[in-house]
C-alpha cells in the first residue's frame, strides 16, 4: 500500500485559493529536464512571493525517502520538480487528505503535469501554480498497489519505451537490443481480462485512462478502459495514423468500455507503463479505479492533451 498522511486542508483565502503558509519542495536534479541549477531558481522564484521554503534536492538513491519526510512535514504545499517517476511518487505519497501537490515537468513525457498546467516548461508552471492555482481534487486508479493519475497500459506496446528511454541516454547498443526485442514480443503475448466481474476477453493490450483526460467520460463513473487488438504490423499502423488524426476510438481493432475494477492475465509476466514510466508487473494483475487520489494545486479546469 502507498503511505500517505491525514492533515487538515489549508483554509481558503477570499478568493478561493487555498492558503500558503509553509512549503516544501524537492527537486530531482538527476531528471532530464532539471540539471544543476534547477533548485536554486525554485527557491528564488518562490522566495519572490514571500513563502516560507525548505528544500532537498536529494540523490536519485535518496528521493523516495526525501518525499516520504517531506510529507511527513504536513506542508500546506508540496512542490516536486523531476520526472513522470517523480510526480507519480508523489502524488501517491500525498494521497487524498495529504498535501497540496504541485507537480513540475522536468522530465520525458511529464503525463501528470500537463495536465495541470499545460504544456509549458517547469518554471512557467511553478509561476502559474504560485498565482492562479486552485485545489483541485485528482482522480486515478491503482494497478496491483501502484498508482498511476493519466494513464495505464498493459501488455507488449508497453516494451517499446524501454528502446525510447534508451535513446535518450544516448546509448543506441541498447536501444538496438531493446527494439529488438520489443518486436519480436509484438503480437505475441496476448491478455485475457475481466471487468466488473464481467465475462473474460482477449486483447493484445489494454490501456487504462483516467477520467481526468478522458474526453469520452463524463463524470467519475469508473476509468476508460481500452482494449486494443491489433493482430499484425499493419493493424497497428493503421491505428497509429487514426491516433494521429484524433480518431481512434472508431478504428476497428479498439472496444472501449468504463469500469470500476478489473482483472488481467498473461501466460508471462506483463510490461506496463505508469503515467510514463514502464514497470515489469507479474502474469497477473488487479486495477480499480481511485475517484479522489489526490489534491493539486493546478489551473482551473483540463489545460492537457485529452484523449
Amino acid at each position: 500500500m502507498e503511505p500517505t498522511v491525514v492533515v487538515r486542508p489549508p483554509a481558503a483565502c477570499p478568493s478561493g485559493r487555498p492558503r500558503l503558509r509553509k512549503i516544501r519542495a524537492v527537486v530531482n536534479s538527476a531528471a532530464g529536464g532539471v540539471g544543476p541549477a534547477a533548485a536554486g531558481l525554485v527557491e528564488q522564484a518562490i522566495a519572490a512571493h514571500g513563502y516560507e521554503l525548505i528544500l532537498a534536492s536529494p540523490d536519485p538513491s535518496d528521493l523516495e525517502a526525501a518525499i516520504q519526510q517531506a510529507v511527513d512535514a504536513v506542508p500546506d504545499l508540496l512542490i516536486v520538480l523531476g520526472g513522470d517517476g517523480t510526480a507519480r511518487l508523489a502524488a501517491a505519497r500525498c494521497g487524498p487528505d495529504g498535501p497540496l501537490l504541485a507537480a513540475l515537468p522536468g522530465g520525458t513525457l511529464n503525463m501528470l503535469p500537463h495536465v495541470l498546467y499545460g504544456q509549458v516548461s517547469w518554471a512557467r508552471a511553478l509561476e502559474l501554480a504560485l498565482t492562479e492555482g486552485v485545489e483541485r481534487p485528482v482522480c486515478g486508479g491503482r494497478v496491483n498497489g501502484r498508482l498511476f493519475f493519466v494513464a495505464a497500459v498493459l501488455g507488449t506496446p508497453a516494451l517499446w519505451s524501454a528502446a525510447r528511454e534508451a535513446i535518450r541516454a544516448g546509448d543506441l547498443r541498447r536501444a538496438w537490443r531493446r527494439s529488438a526485442y520489443a518486436l519480436s514480443r509484438a503480437f505475441s503475448g496476448r491478455l485475457r481480462y475481466g471487468l466488473d466481474g464481467g465475462p473474460a476477453r482477449n486483447a493484445e493490450a489494454l490501456v487504462l485512462i483516467s477520467p481526468t483526460v478522458s474526453k469520452a467520460l463524463d463524470g467519475n463513473r469508473g476509468l476508460e478502459v481500452v482494449e486494443v487488438d491489433a493482430h499484425n504490423a499493419a493493424d497497428a499502423f493503421r491505428l497509429a495514423i487514426r491516433g494521429l488524426a484524433g480518431d481512434w476510438r472508431g478504428d476497428p481493432s479498439v472496444t472501449v468500455a468504463v469500469a470500476r475494477r478489473g482483472g488481467v492475465v498473461a501466460r508471462r509476466s506483463i510490461p506496463c507503463i505508469l503515467d510514463g514510466e514502464p514497470l515489469r508487473m507479474p502474469n497477473r494483475v488487479e486495477f480499480s479505479f481511485l475517484p479522489r487520489a489526490f489534491r493539486a494545486l493546478a489551473l482551473p479546469g483540463n489545460h492537457g492533451a485529452v484523449w
